[in-house]
């Protein structure tokens, strides 16, 4: 594919030749099976990545627990100037490699920059782990030495998604190694090259030994087996909650370590006190980011009843002058959604609220897989637009009348990912905000948003209540060892 999508410099880092048709193991691993990455936005197909099956997992983990013990022992500083190595190589190359985003995940420009930016940091957050405190030194009785420390779990199994591929893939892979774990990575297949083989190039690029990192696109066979594998001790998962639930019940029966960053049906709170452009402006950045392919994307939009009128208005407004098409050729605002089933299970959410009674202001149509911006308004529990996920660019209204109706609206839902509240009262909105139960919350601000260093996770059908980012990285990678020191044996009276 870099020959496509990067001939213009006639420079390409990612050399396919090195890569298609292969699994990195190390190196670069022919496999006997292949699939096609094809680009959403014109159907193109860009590459061919290796695949394995489920029955191939075994011997790639077992070889990561291997090289893991070698890893773990080297110089903290060692580590440290890898990840820092790797985050140069993406900085050296970001032209490309946002390129790369754009064009397999149909990321707008902006957004695939975005990512890259955040993939850079956490490497960099990563890197300073290795010379970070990494114990305590506990209460004990004389001539005796009692300490915790923060030892590493051995080999991490990551199976991330298509959404955020290169990110959502990194910020689990970078700690992981950081702390002296090894990591066997599962991309989404339609997503390998820039959630895999990326991760890959900038790691093996910066000297990271072979074996401690293995990159395996594949099915729910692949992902089975990691949870299966006795050599894996923790699933680091992210994406839809069927799927959640399924890799959760697999790994917890294997006596595994799961973290799961499962979707959500995010709430915006606007109050009647909000500036309405504001909060409109809000309101769309966290319906319409990405086509709404954000498990944090807002996916429902609360307004008080004495500007919801005019906020509908405005944002239906700025839905149709949102600009939808190709963003490899085109300076877009939304590029496609990432395939047919996607676009279908949109379609239908959006149908099945209209006839419900739901009323359509906005979009509701596609050409293609690019679906133009959508605003339905008079949505109410039990329409499928306000219990239902959608991950598509629809942002859907409901009006209310009190602030306890609003904490009411907002938490009558499964899931418990992310919320916003938008209000000139910092005080009302944080007493509001304080009543909803969501593993994110943000006064004045949307609900899309991650800046590395926080802890990351949700609650219910979102999460299993696990963080990853910042100072949650070391709960998520490592486990508490206690270890007692006398300077000599002593009997006991037994």
């Amino acid at each position: 594919m870099n020959d496509i999508a990067f001939k213009e410099s006639g420079v390409a880092w990612l050399q396919e030749s090195e890569w298609a048709e292969s699994v990195f193991a190390g190196d670069w691993e022919r496999s006997g099976n292949q699939a096609e990455i094809v680009e959403p936005a014109t159907g193109e197909v860009l590459s061919r990545i290796g695949t394995v099956a489920g029955g191939d997992v075994a011997r790639f983990c077992a070889t990561g627990r291997g090289a893991q013990r070698a890893w773990a022992k080297l110089h903290f500083e060692e580590r440290a100037r890898i990840l820092h190595k790797a985050a140069e190589l993406g900085e050296t190359h970001f032209a490309e490699l946002a390129r790369w985003i754009v064009r397999e995940s149909g990321s707008a420009q902006a957004k695939a920059e975005f990512e890259l930016s955040i993939t850079i940091r956490s490497l960099r957050e990563a890197a300073a782990m290795p010379s970070q405190a990494q114990g305590l030194i506990l209460p004990s009785s004389a001539g005796r030495l009692s300490l915790c420390r923060r030892v590493p779990l051995g080999v991490i199994g990551v199976i991330s998604p298509f959404n955020f591929p290169l990110y959502l893939g990194m910020r689990a892979v970078a700690p992981a190694l950081a702390v002296g774990n090894a990591v066997v990575l599962k991309p989404d297949p339609r997503t390998s090259i820039s959630g895999g083989v990326i991760i890959a190039k900038l790691l093996a690029g910066a000297g990271l030994p072979g074996g401690v990192l293995h990159v395996l696109p594949g099915g729910g066979d692949v992902g089975a087996a990691l949870c299966r594998d006795p050599n894996v001790a923790m699933i680091a998962f992210t994406g839809s909650t069927p799927a959640g639930r399924k890799v959760g019940e697999l790994a917890g029966a294997n006596l595994k370590k799961v973290s799961l960053e499962l979707g959500g049906k995010n709430t915006l709170i606007v109050l009647d006190d909000a500036d309405i452009d504001v909060a409109v402006s809000n309101a769309a950045w966290g319906a319409y980011l990405h086509q709404g392919q954000i498990c944090m994307a807002t996916g429902r939009i609360l307004v008080q009843q004495r500007i919801a009128g005019e906020f509908t208005r405005r944002l239906a407004a700025k839905a149709k002058q949102l600009s939808v098409g190709n963003p490899a050729t085109e300076p877009v605002m939304l590029g496609p959604l990432i395939n047919a089933a996607q676009l279908r299970g949109v379609q239908d959410i959006v149908d099945r609220s209209v006839a419900a009674g739901a009323r359509l202001e906005a979009g509701g149509r596609h050409d293609g897989l690019f679906y133009a911006p959508t605003v339905l308004s008079g949505v109410v529990p039990g329409m499928p637009a306000f219990e239902e996920e959608i991950f598509g660019p629809v942002a859907c209204i409901t009006p209310f009348d009190t602030d306890a109706e609003a904490v009411a609206l907002a938490n009558q839902t499964e899931y418990g990912l992310a919320a916003g509240v938008i209000s000139n009262s910092v005080g009302r909105a944080l007493e509001l905000g304080n009543q909803l139960r969501t593993g994110l919350l943000h006064i004045n601000d949307q609900t899309v948003a991650d800046d590395v260093v926080n802890p990351f996770g949700g609650t219910g059908a979102s999460g299993n209540g696990t963080s990853i980012g910042g100072p949650a990285n070391w709960e998520e990678f490592t486990q508490w060892q206690w270890v007692t020191i006398r300077g000599s044996a002593t009997p006991y009276p037994l």
